[in-house]
């Protein structure tokens, strides 16, 4: 099989070699946003077995565990092996206008998705603002 070199590509392929192979978790990529009354968060976990990933909340503190293991071929001669494996972490500090019970999570395709609600008190409300004349009263959203 005839291989062209890429001086450039071998360059990057050196690079990700040495950014792998670093001890301690991998990176995991996220996606965080408000949707009226819930925050949600996307995590790309490609080719992590879904009983791997662990979400838990201590307190304010929300952590995303995962593990992905390294592909193993019994009598094959890699080629090149770029696929990441090893420990994934993330964690985040929650505010206090979440609902930390309420919260929930699904794995589907690679993504993990993690609901957080926002608790009644921190939800947006209208308050009634009387005037001193009850004809022009007015609402106000804060």
């Amino acid at each position: 099989m005839a291989m062209s070199s890429d001086p450039f590509s071998e360059l990057d392929r050196l690079t990700g070699n040495l950014f792998q192979f670093r001890p301690g978790p991998r990176f995991m990529p996220v996606d965080l946003y408000r949707d009226h009354d819930r925050y949600i968060l996307n995590a790309d976990l490609p080719g992590v077995d879904p009983g791997s990933v662990d979400v838990d909340v201590d307190g304010q503190l929300l952590t995303i565990r995962a593990q992905r293991t390294a592909a193993t071929r019994e009598d094959a001669k890699w080629l090149t092996q770029e696929r990441p494996n090893g420990n994934y972490l993330r964690q985040f500090s929650l505010g206090e206008g979440v609902d930390a019970e309420r919260i929930s999570a699904s794995y589907d395709n690679g993504v993990l998705s993690v609901i957080i609600p926002v608790t009644e008190k921190a939800k947006p409300r209208k308050i009634e603002v009387a005037a001193g004349d009850s004809k022009n009263q007015h609402s106000i959203s804060v």
